[in-house]
């Protein structure tokens, strides 16, 4: 059974998933890991969702307001074991709810070119690809998302 909890960047489990992500990211990424990792500080991540599967820490993922309209969703990520069960589904529909919940209308990210499983999860979830925003502005290996989520407050 899966279990998903609301927490924060405090949360140990998170730590120990980002920390199998950020491995995963730099065999992925190559030579321009550096310049994503900036981005991807998990410090004071107010809004995180990890899921447990047979309550061992198998995904997660987390929100931080990009502006007062968006949430911007951060760390996404499912070990090896977990893929291919809807889990990585789970957490963004979660990490979306609340988003919505806290009076975001639309959730945006930015995944890299390379990343087709994590292109296929946002697109099967209804995101949109958007011109490059912020920081990722003109850089050639990043694709950037976007879902309108004010209809789903439940």
């Amino acid at each position: 059974m899966i279990r998903l909890i609301r927490t924060s960047s405090d949360n140990e489990d998170f730590a120990g998933l980002v920390k199998s992500l950020d491995a995963y990211l730099a065999v992925i990424d190559g030579e321009d890991h550096a310049f994503y990792a900036q981005f991807n500080k998990i410090n004071k991540l107010k809004h995180v969702v990890v899921a447990y599967e047979n309550e061992i820490p198998i995904g997660c993922g987390a929100i931080k307001e990009l502006d007062e309209h968006a949430m911007e969703v951060k760390r996404m990520y499912v070990s090896p074991e977990g893929r291919n069960k809807g889990i990585a589904s789970k957490v963004l529909s979660e990490l979306e709810k609340w988003a919505n919940e806290l009076g975001f209308i639309k959730c945006v990210l930015e995944t890299g070119k390379k990343q087709a499983e994590a292109i296929a999860l946002y697109t099967k979830n209804g995101y949109q690809v958007i011109p490059n925003y912020g920081q990722y502005a003109g850089v050639e290996n990043s694709v950037c998302f976007e879902k309108d989520i004010k209809g789903n407050r439940n």
